[in-house]
């Protein structure tokens, strides 16, 4: 008879205070968990409700396959994982990684420490030019080197844009012209939408009945960035 888990939602940072408090980790699910069923010295980390597998209002159809999908510069590092909870947070990407299969979904790779290949979620939007609105409307589950290309920007800051271009590549079937004329149409796009100071509607995460801390003001999000990208440095994963 399978024994029951008692779930926690243990946010990254918090992973060795609650492993010293008790917690154990389970490889396979990819999550902490509970030795004991009463919880004790465990409660702050008690499971939450799941997040829904399909968000309200999500479209899972949205920028299908790999291409390179830049945040506007007004918008860097204002992301869902700055503007929710890291509990919630928690409950998101392992709600996105499981719904994937475990796999990216534009490659199908899995994780693999081993080649330093991580699954992170990135998001896809939709902008409202007219209103000045960035809509949030779909998560997806990515290895680290899709999520590379589609921050192409950020891979050039890390000193890792011949990476991001091969991979590219590999995966579209693109050829090194059609590549080069791919990046270079989306930074066009990049600089004409970097002129505006948008709006984030992040509704979608309310309807899941998570509830997003306000981001930054926008006149304040280029000093946000500014401010990451010099603590984090070249070579640092987004």
């Amino acid at each position: 008879m399978a024994v029951r888990r008692s779930w926690l939602d243990v946010p990254f940072a918090e992973k060795d205070e609650a492993k010293a408090a008790g917690a154990r980790w389970d490889a396979s699910a990819r999550r902490w968990y509970a030795p004991r069923p009463d919880l004790a010295g465990l409660e702050r980390w008690a499971a939450g409700p799941d997040v829904p597998e399909l968000l309200p209002g999500e479209d899972r159809s949205l920028g299908s396959g790999l291409f390179v999908d830049l945040v506007p510069s007004s918008c860097w590092f204002t992301n869902v994982r700055s503007c929710v909870a890291p509990r919630d947070w928690d409950r998101l990407r392992r709600m996105i990684d499981a719904r994937a299969g475990n796999r990216c979904e534009v490659c199908g790779a899995g994780q693999d420490r081993s080649a330093d290949r991580r699954l992170e979620a990135h998001e896809r939007w939709t902008y409202d030019e007219a209103r000045r609105v960035q809509t949030l409307k779909r998560l997806i589950c990515l290895c680290s080197d899709c999520h590379t290309v589609t921050h192409f920007g950020f891979a050039r800051v890390r000193g890792l844009a011949p990476q991001a271009r091969a991979h590219l590549i590999e995966v579209t079937g693109m050829t090194p012209a059609e590549a080069d004329r791919h990046i270079a149409r989306a930074f066009d796009l990049w600089e004409a939408r970097s002129r505006v100071d948008w709006t984030l509607d992040l509704g979608l995460l309310t309807g899941a009945g998570i509830t997003p801390v306000p981001p930054p003001d926008p006149a304040a999000r280029a000093g946000v960035a500014r401010d990451t990208l010099r603590a984090q440095g070249p070579g640092t994963a987004r």
